[in-house]
């Protein structure tokens, strides 16, 4: 399998993270729709990273489909509870991270327009979904060490990789400070080999 993504990438980093913590080989194809001559369109027509492509070459895509993929194909490490009302709870708290990511994306988007085509009510609706979210996050994890149940799942992944895509790109947000719980499950989660060997590059 090869997967096409960008180091920074948070969505790519999920991936990339489950792929170690499920033991999965595979190459990585470093692209990014950033770059005027990226090839990920021919891949994916929504020109979005990270994409897998299958030994037959098939193309997954996005991020959620290719984690639902891969858990189902090793039996290793299982991250998506079988239990239906447990599989459910973990990807809601995915999606939640999730969204909260793709808000704090569109802001550093909006950051990279013209400043006379920028909008600050566009990014401060946006900035309004981060916190939202994290105080939503913050209280639903409480004092548990993990997100979900007693154990490490996909939730704990997603969440992390929101966190460290908020640490990368608003060093200004304080989030440690408003949330210290979160910043405890950080340091459990940056303690894990699949976090430190995918943390991203300093931007």
């Amino acid at each position: 399998m090869k997967l096409i993504s960008s180091l920074t990438s948070p969505f790519g980093r999920k991936v990339r993270i489950v792929l170690a913590e499920k033991h999965i080989d595979y190459q990585l194809v470093e692209d990014s729709p950033h770059d005027p001559d990226n090839q990920i369109a021919a891949q994916n027509p929504l020109g979005k990273v990270p994409v897998l492509l299958l030994d037959d070459g098939k193309p997954l895509y996005d991020s959620s489909v290719i984690v639902d993929y891969l858990d189902q194909i090793s039996p290793v490490g299982k991250l998506i509870p079988a239990d239906h009302r447990q599989g459910i709870s973990v990807k809601r708290w995915e999606a939640l991270a999730d969204g909260i990511t793709d808000a704090a994306i569109l802001v550093v988007m909006e950051s990279r327009r013209p400043p006379a085509q920028q909008s600050a009510e566009w990014s401060a609706k946006q900035r309004a979904k981060v916190d939202r979210g994290l105080e939503r996050v913050a209280a639903d994890l409480a004092e548990r060490k993990w997100c979900t149940g007693d154990s490490f799942t996909l939730a704990d992944i997603a969440v992390g990789c929101m966190l460290g895509y908020l640490d990368m790109r608003f060093p200004d947000l304080q989030w440690t400070t408003l949330h210290p719980n979160l910043a405890e499950l950080r340091a459990r989660l940056d303690a894990r080999p699949s976090f430190a060997d995918t943390r991203p590059p300093a931007v």
